[in-house]
């Protein structure tokens, strides 16, 4: 329990330049404006596209807003300010289900472009993992990047956990099979797959994810199947937009957004998790193992809002 209060401070204290930069400004529109009319929305559009929401889940938003107003009989720009709250908490939310493959022999894929802290996100999941009592293999996958695979078994070394990997320039296929075959061997409950971090020809790497999905597929048949996407919280909507096209190449099950604490864009995980009904499963505030972590989304509410 101490853990977690921790992970609330330490989220809490990651969101402040978001705080700082969107919700100080929304608060000070409620705080001045009295009557909740047509100006009055007009300037809260305006607060949260600014605020990285975007004009899509803003428009979403606003809609849900007028509409919870009216069926609550909500009047005030104080009651205004909780209603908009909930509203944010209702697209946040995150199914039961989400974690389910935590319960089973599962496959993870990790997908995303360079830089935004793909390679340890793996070892941080890695050690989480491990730390649950799951025993973890990870699949050294991104074979066009030296460094890639370097960066990867220094973090297994960290969490503990054996990673299988292959030459620089190494079919990926065939480190995913080495590695679906260690893991079967090993009796792994987890097989992490680390994979390049390439967007800029879709065509290949909708033709190279599909040779991994095929490979596991045949390999483990049962396994449950996840596919994470790692965005960087500091680029805002360049970050849904790389969600959008991996999404078109991938079917994605989750999200993890990292660096949070270095961005006063925070609204962007509320407009990935609307726009694209990818909800957001992990959350990385600092570089330490521990500064990543499931994603709660009350927890992420409150610490966003808390005045």
């Amino acid at each position: 329990m101490a853990e977690k209060t921790g992970f609330f401070q330490r989220l809490k204290n990651g969101l402040k330049k978001t705080r700082e930069n969107f919700v100080a400004g929304f608060d000070v529109l409620f705080e001045s404006m009295h009557a909740v009319d047509d100006e009055f929305y007009e300037e809260l559009e305006e607060t949260l596209i600014c605020g990285d929401m975007g004009v899509r889940t803003t428009d979403r938003l606003l809609t849900d807003l007028r509409e919870r107003m009216e069926r609550e009989g909500l009047y005030t720009a104080k009651e205004c300010r909780g209603a908009l709250v909930e509203c944010i908490r209702d697209i946040m939310h995150v199914d039961s289900t989400g974690y389910d493959f935590l319960n089973q022999k599962a496959v993870v894929l990790v997908v995303g472009v360079n830089g935004v802290g793909k390679t340890t996100t793996i070892g941080k999941l890695a050690a989480q993992w491990k730390k649950e009592g799951k025993k973890v293999i990870l699949a050294a996958a991104d074979t066009f990047r030296a460094a890639a695979m370097e960066q990867l078994k220094e973090w297994s070394n960290r969490a503990g956990v054996e990673m299988i990997g292959g030459a620089e320039g190494q079919d990926p296929g065939s480190v995913v099979y080495d590695a679906a075959q260690a893991a079967k061997a090993r009796g792994a409950d987890i097989l992490l797959v680390d994979t390049a971090g390439r967007l800029h020809n879709k065509k290949n790497l909708m033709a190279e994810l599909s040779k991994l999905d095929r490979i596991l597929t045949r390999e483990f048949p049962d396994a449950a199947r996840e596919t994470f996407v790692v965005l960087d919280a500091t680029t805002g909507q360049n970050a849904l937009e790389q969600a959008r096209q991996f999404s078109e190449a991938a079917k994605l099950t989750g999200i993890v957004l990292t660096k949070m604490d270095g961005t006063a864009k925070g609204g962007i995980a509320v407009a990935i998790q609307s726009e694209l009904q990818i909800p957001v499963k992990y959350i990385g505030v600092g570089e330490a193992i521990e500064d990543l972590e499931r994603f709660d989304p009350d927890e992420f509410v409150d610490a966003l809002f808390e005045r």
